[in-house]
């Protein structure tokens, strides 16, 4: 007599599906002691259960006019335990993959972003990966992860846009670098690295539109600057110009 699914939320609550014969005339079933909350005679071979709360491993019996049923095992399994991710930003468009940990995460089948639902793969019991789907809009969302215990939020993955560069000010300065710029744009907040001309360069984000950068040194001549995130980069090309100091 098998039962699917096997298993399910301590809480209870899960619809499941009794095969077997002779099951005409279902007057109840027990999982361990405790009855399911409803029962449904489908057919002679089939009858479905709503399980009640529960916890540890109990035998599902099924009792009709001719007698009660060997029991078959049911698991209840707690509710998922997220501890952190791997990656809490990303581009907007999705596509990177992101490791969560945590604990009763085997039984995971799904993990939602602000929503939108996308398939694990399940390493460990403590640990999952999955690809992360595209975003409505740039900002946080919630990410929960839905196990055969249950559903866990609490937390959080922000979607970034790929930034664009509108000016850089000054557009020139010395080889030996130490100018301070400033770089206006857009989705400038989640940068993680600003270059000029392949070099480095230490930053600080004023807001999202808005960049203080100390340009680093460099040889005489107009180099591009990139600025990236996690969504991507963006790159004004020969924006600044290097000047090289009078020589006697």
């Amino acid at each position: 007599m098998p039962i699917s699914p096997n298993q399910g939320s301590t809480g209870g609550g899960n619809t499941i599906t009794v095969t077997g014969t002779n099951l005409t005339g279902t007057t109840a079933v027990m999982f361990g002691s405790k009855p399911a909350t409803s029962v449904t005679n489908v057919s002679p071979t089939q009858v479905t259960a709503v399980s009640p709360s529960g916890a540890g491993t109990v035998g599902v019996t099924v009792t009709t006019p001719g007698g009660t049923s060997n029991p078959v095992p049911f698991f209840y399994v707690g509710a998922p335990f997220k501890s952190s991710l791997g990656s809490t930003s990303g581009p907007l468009a999705g596509g990177n993959v992101i490791t969560l940990s945590g604990t009763g995460l085997s039984t995971a089948t799904s993990v939602s972003f602000g929503g939108v639902s996308a398939t694990p793969t399940v390493d460990s019991d403590n640990s999952l990966s999955v690809t992360v789907p595209a975003g409505a809009a740039a900002g946080p969302v919630g990410v929960s992860v839905t196990t055969a215990g249950g559903t866990n939020n609490g937390l959080s993955y922000t979607y970034v846009d790929v930034p664009a560069i509108t000016t850089v000010a000054p557009t020139s300065g010395p080889t030996s670098g130490g100018t301070g710029v400033t770089i206006t744009g857009t989705n400038l907040d989640s940068t993680d690295s600003v270059t000029f001309g392949g070099a480095p360069a230490p930053f600080s984000v004023v807001n999202t539109t808005t960049l203080s950068v100390v340009t680093p040194p460099g040889a005489a001549g107009a180099v591009d600057v990139v600025v990236t995130n996690p969504a991507g980069s963006d790159t004004s090309v020969g924006a600044f110009t290097y000047v090289a100091g009078p020589g006697i």
